[in-house]
C-alpha cells in the first residue's frame, strides 16, 4: 500500500508551464497540511513541485501513456528518487487505443525493467479490468466520477493491501445551480470519453442524468454545500473504503482561501 494520507488536493493550476506558479502552490499546499498534491502528467512541472517542497508526496493524475514516452517517466523518477526519495507517486492512465490494457501492460513492463517498483505507481482505473490491473501491477487505483457505493465495490476488487485514492469534485457553494454549473464544464468534456460514460452507466445513472447533470448525478458523484456538508461527504467516501479523498475545488472565486478553509475543516 502507498502511504498517501487521508486528504489530497488536486492542483488548481494543473496545466501551467510556469515553474514559479507550480512551486508556490506546492509550498502552500504542503504548509496547509494536505497529505498529497496531485498534478497533471506534465513531468517538468511535477519535478518543480517536488523540488519546491520537503515532505509532501506529489502524484500525477495522470500521465497519459499514449502521449508521454515511458523513457521520460523513468528519467524523472530516477532523478527525483536520487534527490527526493519517495516523493514522486507515478499516476498512469490515458490508454485510449484499440487495446488499452495491452498498451498499459507494455508501459508497466518498461517501468518494471527500469526498476521502478509497482508500489510507487497508481492507475486511473474505473472498470473491472482496469481495477484488476491496478491490483496486480500497481500500488493502487485513482478513480474519478464515482459514488461511495462504487468505492465499496472497488475496495473489494483491490483488496485491503492496495491504495484507493478517489478524486472528488468539491463545490463550496450552498446554491445547487451554482454547483451544477461548476461541475458541468468538466463533466461535459469527460463524459464524452467512453470510459467515464460507461462507468457512470454501470453506476446506474441514466443517459439523461449524465447529459443534463441531473440532481441525482450531482449529488451522487460530487460534494457541495457548507463546509460541514462537504466534510460529511468526504467522510462518506472514506467510510466506503477510500484511503484518500482528493479534492478538486471548482466554482470558487478565491481557490487559495477555500483550500485553507477545507484543510482546516477536514484536519480532524
Amino acid at each position: 500500500m502507498i502511504s498517501l494520507g487521508p486528504i489530497g488536493l488536486a492542483s488548481s493550476n494543473p496545466y501551467t508551464d510556469d515553474a514559479a506558479v507550480v512551486a508556490d502552490e506546492a509550498r502552500r499546499v504542503e504548509g496547509l497540511g494536505f497529505s498529497t498534491l496531485w498534478r497533471s502528467g506534465n513531468l517538468p512541472m511535477l519535478d518543480a513541485a517536488v523540488r519546491a517542497t520537503t515532505t509532501i508526496p506529489v502524484a500525477t493524475g495522470i500521465i497519459p501513456v499514449d502521449s508521454v514516452p515511458v523513457a521520460d517517466v523513468i528519467t524523472t523518477y530516477r532523478s527525483l528518487q536520487h534527490d527526493r526519495p519517495g516523493r514522486f507517486i507515478v499516476g498512469l492512465g490515458g490508454a485510449h487505443g484499440a487495446r488499452p490494457l495491452e498498451t498499459l501492460n507494455a508501459y508497466l513492463d518498461a517501468l518494471d525493467a527500469a526498476g521502478i517498483p509497482a508500489g510507487t505507481r497508481v492507475l486511473a482505473a474505473l472498470g473491472p479490468n482496469m481495477l484488476a490491473l491496478a491490483r496486480d501491477r500497481a500500488g493502487g487505483a485513482y478513480p474519478f466520477l464515482v459514488t461511495p457505493s462504487y468505492v465499496t465495490d472497488a475496495r473489494a476488487t483491490l483488496g485491503a493491501d492496495k491504495t484507493l485514492a478517489v478524486l472528488l469534485m468539491v463545490m463550496p457553494t450552498t446554491e445547487r445551480d451554482a454547483a451544477r454549473r461548476a461541475a458541468a464544464t468538466p463533466l461535459e468534456f469527460l463524459t464524452k470519453v467512453g470510459g467515464y460514460r460507461r462507468n457512470l452507466l454501470r453506476q446506474r445513472f441514466s443517459q439523461s442524468d449524465i447529459d443534463d447533470v441531473s440532481d441525482r448525478l450531482l449529488d451522487g458523484i460530487t460534494a457541495w454545500g457548507t463546509l460541514d456538508t462537504i466534510a460529511a461527504r468526504v467522510a462518506e467516501y472514506r467510510a466506503a473504503g477510500a484511503d484518500q479523498v482528493v479534492l478538486r475545488i471548482l466554482g470558487a472565486d478565491d481557490i487559495a482561501t477555500w483550500q485553507a478553509r477545507l484543510a482546516e475543516a477536514l484536519s480532524g
